[in-house]
């Protein structure tokens, strides 16, 4: 009886959740201000999709090497000194596995890329007004509606004071998501304005216009094939207010990242237009942008007197934060050097099977007698504290997932040139999301964790479709 009702259940669900995807990015939009309405709404995609492609995602190495990874980390937990905390540590981890398979089967084209990336952009601008109000207009207050459907926290003068962390617990926390926003942003900026060179009759001239219009022929023809309704074919929108929109988002949340202070995020941002200027080939703003860097860099650790000179034209703002000026004094167990030396000891004594997850913060408490949550390196802690087999495999799973992708993106001639960009995209933020957690950990904010995985779903679920693509032509040939 209860077999029988349960299948309903999923029979209704099923007849109901044809468009999951729909509902994915209605998760994304709202997810910076309702993490509890997001989470829910992407388990029952999860779900969903697991029903509906099973075969499909049980097929995949990719989730093989996950489920060997869940059943290592089970088998650590099992091993740790606190059973109960290391148990409780695996639901930052194996949701997360099952999040990944799940979307990566049903995210599966460009097409789709993009729109996640427009969700996440506009869900970020809330985020991003509400941090620039809670440091330069004072903004704080404490809102909830049923409960923590809507629970929304400012504490005045950020966290820490004087950094904005806006809804986020920790201002390297709200950095590391902004980051990732910018990237995609910035990425869906240089798309438009591509296509608003040709729209809007901008002058181009030379060898390159030969080759931009063809580009820009090729963006068109990919944007208007899976447009298609009843035979007709649709044509791309001209108006000029989605590039007008991405550039208050872009300059929105680069200004907000400013004011995290978080020199990870300026670190990344910068390394992200530097990739982005290669990519197109624009040398003048790679020489531009390698020329403030380096004047940031000799005002914050050159010796006197060339340091002093470049600090008459840099702001103390930026180069006082990299060289720790602005917080002398700071205790040496909260360096990360000396984090990095304790978990790397920890990992060294207990090899395979770690101290458990969640035990880094007690044993730096104990052997340093300051509260600590995490050594601020994902792959330490994670040697530290699951062991080497877990850590490796791991790290060797992001890292195939990324050789793959850059492959695809070099060989593949299965992908419009204009759709080139916008995975050259997610590859930036995933690479942007791996070293952010070489030097902090993103693990533990519930958005963040979701939204990096999101990431890493879409790319692989792409290339897994071109790879097949291949595949099946080669057979054919």
């Amino acid at each position: 009886m209860l077999g029988a009702s349960l299948n309903k259940v999923f029979d209704y669900f099923k007849s109901r959740w044809q468009s999951s995807w729909n509902y994915s990015l209605w998760a994304l939009l709202i997810f910076p201000l309702s993490p509890l309405v997001g989470a829910v709404t992407l388990g029952f995609v999860s779900l969903i999709t697991w029903l509906k492609q099973s075969r499909k995602i049980n097929r995949r190495p990719l989730n093989w090497g996950f489920a060997l990874l869940s059943v290592l980390l089970i088998v650590s937990a099992g091993f740790a000194q606190d059973k109960t905390a290391a148990f409780l540590g695996l639901f930052n981890l194996l949701p997360f596995f099952l999040l990944f398979a799940a979307h990566s089967a049903l995210i599966q084209t460009f097409t789709q890329l993009r729109q996640m990336a427009w969700a996440l952009v506009i869900g970020s601008m809330p985020v991003a007004i509400m941090g620039l109000g809670q440091l330069f207009l004072g903004w704080s207050f404490k809102f909830e509606f049923v409960w923590v459907v809507f629970s929304w926290t400012i504490r005045p003068g950020g966290n820490p004071p004087g950094r904005i962390a806006s809804l986020f617990l920790h201002a390297n926390t709200f950095a590391a998501y902004l980051v990732i926003v910018f990237i995609l942003s910035l990425g869906l900026w240089i798309e438009q304005w591509r296509l608003g060179i040709g729209y809007w009759g901008l002058s181009i001239r030379g060898r390159g216009a030969a080759l931009l219009y063809e580009r820009l022929r090729q963006r068109l023809r990919s944007v208007t094939e899976g447009q298609r309704s009843k035979g007709e074919r649709l044509t791309a929108s001209h108006s000029p207010v989605p590039f007008l929109f991405l550039t208050v988002a872009v300059i929105a949340n680069f200004i907000t990242l400013i004011f995290t202070n978080s020199r990870n995020g300026w670190a990344i941002a910068i390394f992200a237009c530097l990739a982005y200027a290669l990519y197109q080939g624009w040398r003048i703003l790679v020489g531009s942008v390698a020329a403030i860097v380096s004047s940031i860099l000799l005002a914050a650790f050159a010796p006197s007197p060339v340091g002093h000179i470049f600090r008459w034209v840099v702001p103390a703002f930026f180069w006082a934060r990299l060289n720790d000026d602005m917080y002398p004094d700071r205790p040496v167990a909260l360096m990360r050097k000396t984090q990095w030396e304790f978990a790397w000891s920890l990992a060294q004594q207990h090899p395979w099977t770690g101290w458990g997850l969640r035990s880094f913060s007690n044993l730096y408490r104990a052997k340093m007698q300051i509260p600590l949550g995490h050594p601020h390196n994902l792959f330490l802690m994670l040697s530290a504290e699951t062991g080497f087999p877990s850590a490796f495999l791991f790290c060797g799973l992001l890292a195939w997932s990324l050789i793959i992708s850059v492959q695809l993106l070099q060989k593949s001639k299965y992908i419009n040139t204009g759709d080139k960009l916008i995975f050259f995209s997610y590859l930036l933020s995933f690479v942007g999301w791996i070293l952010l957690n070489t030097v902090d950990v993103t693990l533990f904010d519930f958005r963040l964790n979701t939204i990096s995985w999101l990431i890493l779903a879409a790319i692989s679920g792409v290339v897994h479709r071109y790879h097949e693509k291949d595949r099946l032509a080669s057979h054919e040939s």
